[in-house]
């Protein structure tokens, strides 16, 4: 069995959704005709009788006239010759934005030729209509950035982009039967001087942001809005996408139909005033004048489920846990016999539903958290783009836990411009946090901690942060790493006597987000105030621009700094900290797989929510770890995925993994799902890699049940002293 929850870029999840839906809404439609007025007619009699929705329903008409679509046909870099659906939809196992680079990319329909010089910078601009949250363009005029704003129509480019390399080189001319756009648009398909142009969408939402339904009209064949084409009327196509969304609603829930409903554009409103009341629907008497009717309005995070075997979506067929094991969703007994008796046995559901089934058992546990909100965020239907809205954390590192993506010309990383370090010059290295609003992270404590922290609780509690805030989500990360030197590494390795150490050298492999959110880590200068700490991000799936790079976060008391380096292999004097008053973090990167890498041992090796068994780097990265034999600690979001990382490790070394540890750190968002139930958490599971023997050593077991934590040690006494007393103890040197 396969599971990649955890794993995928959200926002191509979403994508997915949406395509899907589409996929299924145009199949359905059909062609125009008698045969569309016979199927409308059935529907309106099932829709009738469907309870009432009390929430109020939006018909948005979002006109689009600036962005255009190219595609190309592949690169090196890329996944493949081709990018077909079934990369979208999760028949293999992982995607990322970037992958999509090779084939997609977004012009300026006004700028001409000059939007191919630009292509990255109109990529980002495309890539933002991920969210309403992003500023947008309306009708090629700019307007202010506002959760009101309506967005450019982009959010479903991309499905439909891979759409059309599922249906072949004849593009999307099955779904659309009435959108024929003659030879000039296959060309388009060829080269990026012929963009593809999305005219016009449709979107069916209710009033708290949940998408219900979508329509994607295509290079203005459906005249311009609010206009009737000789083609087709609009209000005909939104009265389809109307019944289509009550009886088979894209989001979460049943079949329904809304009490009231407003539409977004005044001609279609009029349009529809004698449509929409055929259904038992009442229409808003004006039509809506904004984008939202909400001020906290936010598409809705949640996502239908599929089937584990045929992936078919919830609104498509029932969808029922596995009766034993409770994880694995099914849409019927066909599929779940299929999965049962697959072959070999191994990748059965017959070999692992008893396994699955010891993994449901944690579920209570690992939604035990100390926060106010922890009964929200670790529900299944857990709604994260709201969470994160309703709170205002749309700015900065926040727009990594979400589908929305930094508008063009905004900084990824600290050393990306000048301005972007002024925030740690400043001395507050957490402003990247959120822009705008109060501060979230409190002053830092004037003692330094007495004890090991070992759960959020205890940290909060010294931090000063309260219970209600949402800090842990982004801090999981450098406490996960903390957590891991504090007690693990003694509880694992004590001969390394790693909390007696003045400096740590740590390799962080495969690093994506994690190094997004780089300035975090500085929390670990708060909390191992003795220690000299140097991180090495290591991977290829980091920004090139980046390899290489270098610089410095300084802790001078209650104050930081940063200082940029001029190169990998040069340390920054010291000089400028007081006596036994700070220690330092370097920074620095290298964006190639870790078993390229050249450069001295490290002390540790940490990997975040790993997934060794998708990605083909770890086939070599693994056997480099071996032949070093440092102590290599990873996390996983599942206790499948340790599981599968302990089978990876031992194809490609011959050696194990440790069992795995709930992380009392990890983060409390709980990640979504779509074939299954089980319970997935970033860095939710801890474990260490356990090397084959040298030839004639033995091997080290795998360590039992975790024992009590270790009591804090003292201070170490500074080098500077040690060597001092040294000298006493030898006499005067004689000359010769």
């Amino acid at each position: 069995m396969e599971f990649v929850s955890g794993y995928r870029d959200e926002f191509l999840d979403f994508a997915a959704l949406l395509l899907g839906w589409f996929h299924k809404f145009m199949a359905e439609r059909g062609t125009m005709g008698t045969s569309l007025e016979g199927r409308l007619h059935q529907l309106e009699s099932q829709i009738r009788r469907l309870p009432q929705d009390p929430a109020l329903w939006v018909l948005h008409v979002l006109p689009n006239s600036s962005v255009g679509i190219s595609l190309g046909q592949g690169a090196e870099p890329g996944p493949g010759a081709g990018l077909g659906a079934s990369r979208l939809l999760g028949e293999e196992p992982l995607l990322h934005l970037r992958d999509l680079s090779p084939y997609v990319s977004f012009v300026s329909l006004e700028d001409g030729e000059e939007g191919e010089e630009e292509e990255d910078e109109e990529e980002n601009g495309g890539e933002n209509s991920s969210t309403e949250k992003v500023e947008a363009q309306e009708g090629g005029e700019p307007v202010p950035p506002s959760r009101e704003s309506p967005q450019e129509a982009k959010p479903p480019a991309q499905p439909e982009v891979i759409q059309q390399d599922k249906d072949g080189d004849d593009g999307c001319r099955e779904d659309r039967g009435e959108d024929e756009r003659g030879p000039e648009k296959r060309k388009g398909r060829r080269s990026e001087a012929v963009p593809l142009h999305l005219s016009c969408l449709l979107l069916v939402t209710d009033e708290h942001g949940t998408i219900l339904g979508i329509d994607l009209l295509m290079d203005g064949a459906q005249g311009s809005v609010g206009q009737s084409s000789a083609n087709e009327n609009l209000a005909p196509r939104a009265y389809a996408l109307l019944c289509h969304s009550m009886a088979c609603p894209m989001g979460s829930g049943d079949p329904r139909k809304p009490r009231q409903l407003t539409v977004g554009d005044a001609h279609l409103h009029r349009e529809l005033e004698s449509l929409v009341p055929r259904l038992g629907v009442k229409l808003a008497k004006i039509p809506m004048r904004t984008w939202g009717p909400r001020p906290g309005f936010t598409f809705a995070s949640l996502r239908a489920r599929t089937c584990h075997v045929c992936h078919k979506h919830s609104f498509e067929v029932k969808l029922t846990p596995c009766p034993q094991c409770s994880a694995v969703l099914y849409c019927g007994e066909a599929c779940l016999q299929a999965d049962w008796r697959r072959c070999p046995d191994d990748v059965s559901h017959r070999f692992w539903c008893p396994r699955l089934a010891t993994f449901m058992e944690r579920t209570g546990e690992l939604a035990t958290l100390p926060f106010t909100y922890t009964a929200e965020v670790t529900s299944e239907t857990f709604n994260k783009e709201a969470f994160l809205a309703s709170r205002g954390l749309t700015h900065g590192y926040w727009t990594q836990l979400s589908m929305l993506i930094p508008g063009p010309g905004t900084p990824k990383h600290p050393w990306g411009n000048t301005s972007s370090l002024s925030c740690f010059l400043s001395g507050d290295p957490y402003q990247l946090l959120q822009e705008n609003g109060p501060a979230l992270m409190p002053p830092l404590p004037l003692d330094p901690p007495k004890g090991l922290f070992g759960s959020w609780q205890d940290y909060y509690t010294w931090r000063g942060l309260g219970l209600d805030s949402p800090m842990a989500v982004l801090l999981t990360y450098p406490l996960t790493m903390y957590y891991i030197i504090t007690h693990l590494v003694p509880q694992s390795f004590p001969e390394l006597n790693i909390q007696n150490k003045q400096s740590l050298k740590i390799h962080v492999v495969e690093a994506g987000k994690e190094f997004d959110l780089v300035m975090v880590f500085w929390e670990l200068l708060v909390l191992l105030p003795h220690v000299a700490l140097e991180l090495h991000f290591v991977g290829d799936s980091l920004p090139p621009e980046s390899d290489q790079r270098h610089f410095t976060m300084q802790r001078d008391g209650p104050e930081a700094s940063v200082r940029p380096g001029s190169g990998v292999s040069t340390r920054l004097s010291s000089g400028t900290k007081e006596k036994g008053g700070c220690r330092d973090l370097q920074i620095r990167v290298s964006t190639r797989p870790y078993h390229l890498l050249q450069g001295p041992k490290p002390d540790l090796v940490i990997g975040f929510n790993s997934g060794f068994g998708l990605k083909d780097t770890w086939l070599s990265s693994l056997p480099r770890l071996q032949s070093l034999r440092v102590p290599a600690f990873f996390t996983e979001s599942s206790e499948y995925g340790c599981v599968m990382d302990d089978q990876t490790m031992a194809v490609a070394t011959g050696g194990g993994t440790s069992s795995p540890q709930p992380n009392p750190f990890r983060s409390p968002f709980r990640l979504r799902a779509a074939d299954n139930c089980m319970p997935w958490y970033c860095n939710a599971f801890i474990f260490h890699l356990v090397y084959k023997p040298l030839q004639g050593g033995g091997v080290r077991p795998a360590p039992g049940p975790a024992p009590p934590p270790p009591t804090p040690a003292a201070p170490p006494v500074p080098a500077r002293r040690r060597r001092g007393e040294k000298k006493a103890a030898r006499g005067p040197r004689r000359r010769r």
